[in-house]
């Protein structure tokens, strides 16, 4: 279930033409379990319709601050008071002038004046062109904008209706919607850096062929994004997947166990939280040849050595900042069978104070799992749910280990 789940989340359109991604987003937010109220300015009505916005939200749309369905006549301070958060999306650059010189001839803006600073959060998700956004003005408003508290969204970068390149992109709705997410998450690793591996290693045979495993990157991936949206400041050691970064994450992609072991030694220093959910190779060829080996019809087959790789995990487990408890780690055990005997002999055997486990071949691939996590004190079993929803209930299982020591 979505973080979102049960808010009362006030939608506001000003004009412009990424109102189109305004319907997605509407849509994408009642799927999330919010009730929307939209809100749109005069000039949004030239870029969307109101009966489009109605027929997506399931409630009526109020574009005028002199409405007569309001008995008291005031919607802007009866909208205002009702919701969880006001999101103006898009945020035009003229918007978000009027916003910071407490501008109030419409309905929108004069919600925003009205809404309780210290109940309803603002949240605007800019959209213009590109030298519009790099416009002094604009950046000084945007700062002002921030310092006032308004929490105001990154731009995208790519094609403009105007027909030129840049800057100042509405997000898209799915970015949108992770960022009210993260908005909404408790900050529990807040301040806290975050480590963490996903997805499998590629250990070259010749230039074609490799040994690799059927982890599709998915959970640690989840891990990240609930990770940063908890506040914690993540970097993702990525093996070869398929697979869109995370929003607020710092990604580096790597193929090999040892190419991953290079770059988490390079960044598990400044790390509080290490957390190896990549599916590792436990061994790579001797030698990688430099040509693809051809079969020549003789029927014979090529002799493969095999050399054991390093053990991430341990490496870093026995680490000074680990044994310090300045780090804590956490390993994954993705078993065939007997997954509780397993995992209980992995987190002795690697010298962790958390080990997770789960059954490799029936989540490989997969949007859902089920987990069992395992530390000195017993076993506590994460029931089968969606991946991302399970990452979240162990970054709040993280937080109080380290809040409390425990494990």
């Amino acid at each position: 279930m979505s973080t979102l789940a049960g808010k009362h989340i006030v939608l506001g359109l000003s004009g412009g033409i990424a109102a189109f991604k305004s319907a997605e987003l509407c849509r994408a937010l009642v799927k999330a379990g919010v009730t929307v109220q939209v809100v749109m300015t005069q000039a949004a009505e030239h870029f969307m319709t109101a009966v489009t916005m109605q027929a997506l939200s399931g409630r009526p749309v109020y574009t005028s601050q002199w409405d007569p369905r309001e008995a008291n006549n005031m919607a802007h301070i009866n909208l205002s008071r009702e919701a969880d958060a006001i999101v103006v999306a898009p945020a035009s650059a003229d918007f978000m002038s009027k916003l910071l010189h407490g501008g109030a001839d419409e309905l929108l803006s004069l919600m925003c004046l009205a809404r309780p600073l210290d109940k309803v959060p603002l949240i605007v998700a800019p959209a213009m062109n590109r030298e519009m956004w790099n416009n002094p003005a604009t950046q000084r408003n945007v700062a002002l904008l921030k310092a006032d508290g308004i929490h105001v969204l990154d731009v995208g970068q790519g094609d403009q209706a105007c027909g030129e390149t840049g800057d100042g992109r509405m997000l898209e709705a799915d970015e949108i919607l992770e960022e009210l997410e993260a908005f909404f998450t408790p900050k529990v690793l807040a301040s806290k850096a975050v480590l963490v591996t996903a997805g499998p290693t590629y250990e070259a045979i010749d230039p074609v062929r490799g040994i690799t495993n059927l982890s599709s990157g998915k959970m640690g991936f989840a891990i990240a994004r609930a990770a940063r949206m908890a506040g914690a400041e993540v970097t993702l050691v990525a093996g070869p997947v398929h697979l869109s970064t995370p929003r607020g994450v710092t990604r580096i992609d790597v193929q090999s166990a040892r190419q991953m072991l290079e770059q988490v030694q390079a960044h598990v220093t400044r790390a509080h939280v290490f957390v190896a959910t990549a599916a590792v190779a436990d061994w790579r060829p001797d030698t990688q040849a430099e040509q693809k080996i051809k079969k020549d019809g003789s029927g014979a087959t090529p002799a493969l050595q095999f050399v054991e790789n390093p053990d991430i995990l341990a490496t870093v487990a026995q680490s000074p900042r680990a044994l310090s408890g300045q780090l804590f780690c956490v390993g994954f055990a993705a078993e065939s069978h007997d997954l509780l005997v397993h995992a209980k002999a992995k987190r002795i055997r690697k010298q962790v104070p958390l080990l997770v486990g789960n059954i490799g071949p029936a989540t490989f691939g997969q949007d859902d799992n089920a987990l069992v996590l395992v530390d000195a004190d017993g076993v506590l079993e994460l029931p089968h749910a969606s991946k991302q929803k399970l990452a979240m209930q162990l970054i709040g299982q993280i937080a109080f280990r380290i809040l409390n020591r425990v494990g």
